[in-house]
């Protein structure tokens, strides 16, 4: 049998790597299990939106249009004006719902990545290090390799692009970006884009923004988005640059798997063109509902408040025995490990399910080594999705944890 050369180079998911750490520990059974591994929301899904859901079942016996309803592109238009506070986008020709933002980055990598135009080796998708894993898998897919450039903390985990040497520049087809990011939570600020902006332009790749945590944030300011950036620094038709965003986090429905790309005209062409092909459209049903989603924000507004509430009596708990700090961003806490007793991420993990029945994600399973260095190696990743009771019953847990570990060292 012959399958896809590429298939081989995917490494598994950081949640089977954390199922084979975890195959031959026990947990303590004194402790109910609480999971902070996974990113999937936990708040209830709004009301309204179930009803939307149910309200249009009608929907089922029509086959969906790849390009969605005239309505569904209004209302994310509608919406990005809002948000962002940019004239609106043209809802025909730089709007796509799509299937949530997972399957659309996967399949723009496809659309995007010209195998027969890199002459000096195979193309690259420049990916974020720690990433979110579907940018490996979809460069390597795609015909590509990934390359990662490392998040530098005393850069708010912004990548170093300067420390990129030109002849990989010149290979890059496309580049991702995730702000806020996963896991860090870092927001990329104007200067940062100017910077991004200017390399696109330089090197002709496209720029692929996935914001799907751009409506959890912390501060009173909302974090810049790819498409704000780029109409302050005089970039009106977008060009190169693709935003993903999704109603999973934003209104609590990652089980409808429904989000959108905008951007660059001539990019959702080709990348409509793929997806009539590659049979990827919106159920109507679906787009219904998230027509009715993207067109309130009190839903939006309420579980933004849970978070915050969340982090502000979770935040402090944790920072009394590990090195972790209020993200920008997103629901994630990014905590480094290795102060107590030397303790690698891996083994912080596996210890704390065993002694608290308490599940993190270490941080070196989200990133690779890159450039002598796994830049997540010594760091958790804490998923703050459970309701405020739960998650601090968690943060307790892991306090004494590390104050356990505290004790071994005397």
């Amino acid at each position: 049998m012959h399958f896809h050369p590429h298939l081989a180079k995917l490494q598994p998911y950081p949640f089977e790597k954390l199922k084979r750490l975890f195959a031959d520990v026990t947990p303590n059974p004194a402790y109910t299990p609480i999971s902070l591994g996974i990113g999937e929301p936990k708040h209830p899904t709004p009301e309204f939106i179930q009803q939307a859901l149910i309200a249009n079942m009608a929907g089922l016996a029509s086959y969906p249009a790849t390009a969605g309803s005239d309505a569904l592109r209004k209302s994310i238009s509608e919406w990005a004006a809002r948000r962002y506070a940019i004239p609106a986008l043209n809802p025909a020709t730089q709007i796509l719902p799509v299937n949530g933002s997972r399957e659309a980055l996967f399949s723009l990598t496809q659309t995007i990545i010209n195998t027969e135009e890199c002459q000096d080796g195979l193309p690259l998708v420049l990916c974020p290090n720690p990433f979110y894993q579907i940018y490996e898998g979809a460069a390597y897919l795609s015909g590509a390799e990934p390359y990662f450039a490392n998040a530098d903390p005393q850069r708010n985990f912004a990548p170093d692009y300067k420390s990129i040497p030109e002849d990989i520049w010149k290979r890059v087809q496309l580049l991702f970006i995730c702000s806020p990011g996963n896991p860090t939570g870092a927001v990329l600020n104007l200067d940062d884009w100017k910077e991004l902006f200017e390399l696109s332009d330089r090197y002709g790749f496209v720029i692929a923004a996935d914001e799907c945590y751009s409506e959890i944030y912390f501060k009173e300011e909302a974090p810049l988005g790819s498409l704000q950036a780029a109409q302050l620094l005089g970039r009106p038709d977008y060009q190169r640059l693709i935003t993903l965003s999704s109603l999973s986090k934003r209104s609590n429905v990652p089980g409808m798997r429904s989000g959108f790309v905008a951007g660059d005209a001539e990019i959702i062409k080709k990348f409509l063109l793929y997806r009539t092909y590659h049979g990827s459209a919106m159920s109507p049903m679906i787009q219904a509902a998230s027509v009715e989603a993207w067109n309130d924000e009190t839903h939006v507004e309420e579980n933004r408040a849970k978070y915050v509430k969340k982090f502000a009596q979770i935040t402090p708990l944790l920072q009394e025995v590990l090195d972790v700090q209020l993200p920008d961003a997103a629901f994630y806490l990014w905590a480094k490990v290795d102060h107590l007793k030397g303790i690698s991420d891996t083994e912080f993990a596996r210890r704390l399910y065993q002694q608290y029945n308490v599940t993190v994600l270490p941080g070196s399973y989200l990133a690779r080594e890159a450039h002598g260095v796994n830049p997540g190696q010594n760091r958790i990743r804490m998923a703050l999705v459970a309701e405020v009771g739960e998650c601090l019953e968690a943060a307790q847990r892991i306090v004494a944890f590390c104050k356990d570990l505290r004790n071994e060292e005397y």
